[in-house]
């Protein structure tokens, strides 16, 4: 009995390990590396990108800040970034598209695209977003939205260098 026993927590323990790179795998979250650009023009572009479309900026959270005042407090040595910002926005069409497919959907808004460098690679800026996924209409759209936005960041940003 205690052999099956072992031969049970054995299997289960492989099992785990095999499932474990898929349950942290970031595979939602999309980025991409801005060549040719530093931090201040990649923000500057990202926000450029976003009124370009007709939206508006709702938020711009100071996340790298958030990072350093919080570090002593949680026994932290210091945040892994050297600038972080998330920035915030909105789409009244595309909210009440997605708010009309499902109404959990309201956990995607506001969509949000990060821009960052982290301490170790200070001169790398990298724009970041969580996908909203495929499965529905508004989603899609809102992928796409987000796509386009970081692509036209990234475009802009490097013209400015």
């Amino acid at each position: 009995m205690k052999r099956r026993f072992e031969l049970l927590r054995c299997l289960v323990l492989v099992l785990a390990f095999c499932l474990i790179p898929h349950a942290f795998a970031a595979e939602d979250v999309r980025s991409q590396v801005v060549v040719g650009s530093d931090f201040p023009s990649t923000r500057e572009a990202l926000v450029e990108a976003i009124e370009a479309e007709g939206l508006v900026v709702s938020a711009v959270v100071p996340f790298n800040g958030m990072l350093a005042r919080t570090a002593g407090d949680l026994a932290r040595a210091a945040s892994p970034f050297a600038n972080a910002e998330i920035v915030q926005f909105c789409s009244a069409a595309l909210a009440w598209q997605l708010l009309e497919e499902e109404a959990v959907q309201i956990a995607l808004c506001p969509l949000a695209i990060s821009v960052f460098t982290t301490a170790a690679e200070p001169d790398r800026v990298v724009l970041a977003y969580r996908s909203p996924g495929q499965a529905t209409a508004g989603r899609v759209k809102a992928e796409n939205l987000l796509r386009r936005l970081v692509q036209r960041s990234a475009e802009l940003a490097r013209l400015r260098w």
